[in-house]
């Protein structure tokens, strides 16, 4: 029977066994001292990010698997990283855990942890532990990128075109299957899996940006309508996209499949925009990965859309917001 842990060097000491010894990288001090010492490597810069990941908002205790929560927790934050063309190199987690996830539920969260980890060559190197009422998760990621080729998402051009990686609309519809769904979780599913097992487009974002193909980025985490207007309102443009031509889900019906499009979160594709003069070096997919012209960037602000009959009209922001 698994233990629960009631003392938390002992929990430590738990995490601790699951990740260590591992590639170290530029990460000179891990776990076991009072704070981590990471060394960027020379000629290149430092990308920082932090992400939440709780119980109730985020997921379901009776509904996600424990190795899903692992594997996303780290998965959603790398994304952003990915998102200015970056690597991440090492990350901190902290844990606020109830006694009854201290056991079954907690080894079974590491292990997707640490499948993330190894996926995203991405070292832990330290956090903090402590005890709660509910499940909450805090993972902030070390990251690096080449001086001179992060790609920001206030630096899009009118006349810029607007590009979107993988099938939008995905998670989404793995959410509503998972609130749906009775028994074991089907992982085989595509749209299950997607919400489950995330993919951060680590390998894009970085090839994007080697080659200065992307003048501005960032990956969708609450849906294409919130994304895309803070990516214009940062960049002070707006946007015109085209409904016909977003990459959807099928096996549902079409609007339905628009719907979760435009408004689906969790998907962590790369939105990003490209000079009209560099179009042509956009492939229509990267490494079996979908890339899709969707619209161009305008020099009148707000976030337009095209429908069936080539008329645009606003596309209000209806995507994720934890304050709505």
């Amino acid at each position: 029977m698994m233990k629960h842990f009631r003392d938390e060097d002992k929990l430590v000491k738990e995490i601790t066994r699951h990740f260590l010894p591992g590639k170290q990288g530029e990460l000179r001090l891990g776990i076991g001292d009072d704070a981590a010492l990471w060394r960027c490597q020379p000629g290149f810069e430092t990308i920082l990010t932090s992400d939440w990941f709780l119980e109730g908002s985020h997921f379901l205790v009776e509904k996600h698997p424990p190795d899903s929560v692992g594997w996303k927790c780290l998965a959603r934050a790398a994304s952003d990283i990915a998102a200015m063309g970056g690597t991440p190199r090492c990350f901190l987690l902290n844990l606020a855990l109830p006694d009854e996830a201290t056991g079954k539920w907690l080894e079974s969260f590491l292990k997707g942890l640490r499948r993330a980890a190894k996926s995203l060559d991405c070292v832990l190197a330290g956090g903090d532990t402590t005890r709660g009422r509910r499940i909450l998760i805090s993972v902030s990621v070390i990251g690096e990128i080449r001086e001179g080729q992060e790609v920001l998402r206030s630096t899009a051009q009118p006349g810029d075109l607007l590009y979107v990686s993988g099938i939008l609309g995905e998670a989404e519809r793995g959410l509503r299957l998972l609130r749906k769904q009775r028994g074991t979780v089907n992982r085989k599913n595509p749209a299950m899996r997607k919400h489950l097992y995330p993919e951060p487009r680590v390998e894009l974002g970085r090839w994007l940006a080697e080659r200065k193909l992307a003048t501005a980025m960032m990956d969708l985490s609450d849906g294409l309508s919130t994304d895309l207007a803070r990516l214009c309102k940062a960049s002070k443009v707006g946007a015109v996209i085209d409904a016909g031509r977003l990459p959807v889900i099928s096996g549902v019906a079409a609007d339905f499949a628009g719907q979760l499009a435009i408004h689906g979160g969790d998907d962590y594709e790369l939105l990003f925009a490209v000079s009209p003069g560099k179009a042509a070096l956009i492939p229509a997919s990267y490494r079996e990965l979908r890339l899709t012209r969707i619209g161009e960037i305008t020099r009148s602000r707000g976030v337009r859309i095209l429908g069936k009959a080539g008329k645009s009209k606003p596309l209000p922001a209806g995507g994720w917001d934890p304050f709505r």
